[in-house]
């Protein structure tokens, strides 16, 4: 991806090396946590995360990953601030992208690097520990910058879906459903986050000329790599469909490549779809 030079996000909290230091500081969920930290013979410092992490020193490669992303953020902002104002005739409200390492605090709760990148409709945030592309990289087999773009982009397609009120329908729906209707519910709305990750490529492209090539083709390897049939193969030996909650690498694949060769953000209803 073209992005050395090029302007980034004013929208980025760079939290490494913080630890989440008021994850469990207040109220009575983070004395619980703290008096079973004593009663077990645990170091309530480490619970806490205050001062386990105060040496932290991110390496010129991880600083060089945090520039990217936010290029890449500010890449969403133009994007659908445009796509905003021709599609709906109304303003973009942009997300913050929270960096941080091993640990921190969210609206939506405690985040963990084990928990990947996500987006918290709580504070309209993006949390993302870097060191996920290392995983993406060595566990997934899906090396290289658009691949973390992609993932990027796919968190922002959520707050879309948050900002068009798509998510708070789907909460809404799953109240009322059994966990395996609330599961399909679950994966069109991951999908369609796909599918918005693929209709930026495609603008980003053709506002500012970023794909270098190859790009597609890792955004693509990514998708593939984090279907859930894919994932619970590796980790159980067989798939179980009726727990899919992401999609299957299949699909995954196909929704994000149906936005990027579209660019028409009216065919990504994959609700209706997935119901054929």
């Amino acid at each position: 991806m073209q992005w050395r030079g090029r302007q980034g996000s004013g929208n980025v909290s760079d939290r490494r090396g913080m630890g989440g230091k008021l994850a469990v500081g207040g109220g009575l969920g983070g004395l619980v946590v703290l008096i079973l930290s004593l009663l077990l013979g645990g170091n309530p410092l480490e619970t806490m995360n205050v001062g386990t992490q105060g040496n932290y020193t991110p390496s010129a490669e991880e600083d060089e990953r945090a520039q990217f992303v936010g290029v890449v953020l500010k890449d969403t902002e133009d994007v659908w601030n445009n796509l905003f104002k021709e599609e709906f005739n109304a303003d973009y409200q942009e997300p913050t992208l929270v960096l941080f390492s091993q640990s921190d605090q969210s609206g939506c709760g405690f985040a963990t690097a084990a928990t990947g990148p996500f987006y918290c409709p709580l504070d309209n945030s993006v949390y993302i520990d870097l060191s996920f592309a290392d995983q993406l990289a060595q566990q997934f087999g899906a090396a290289g910058d658009f691949a973390l773009a992609y993932v990027v982009a796919h968190e922002v397609g959520h707050h879309v879906q948050n900002l068009l009120g798509t998510s708070g329908k789907v909460r809404e729906a799953r109240q009322g459903m059994s966990e395996v209707e609330g599961n399909k519910l679950s994966v069109a709305l991951e999908l369609q986050a796909d599918f918005y990750a693929g209709l930026w490529a495609h603008h980003a492209q053709e506002l500012k000329q970023v794909l270098e090539p190859g790009d597609i083709e890792e955004a693509l390897r990514a998708a593939n790599a984090i279907g859930d049939d894919r994932l619970q193969k590796q980790s159980q030996g067989h798939v179980v469909p009726d727990a899919f909650t992401h999609g299957t690498s299949e699909q995954r694949m196909h929704w994000f490549k149906k936005g990027f060769d579209t660019g028409d953000i009216n065919e990504g209803d994959t609700f209706s779809e997935l119901q054929r």
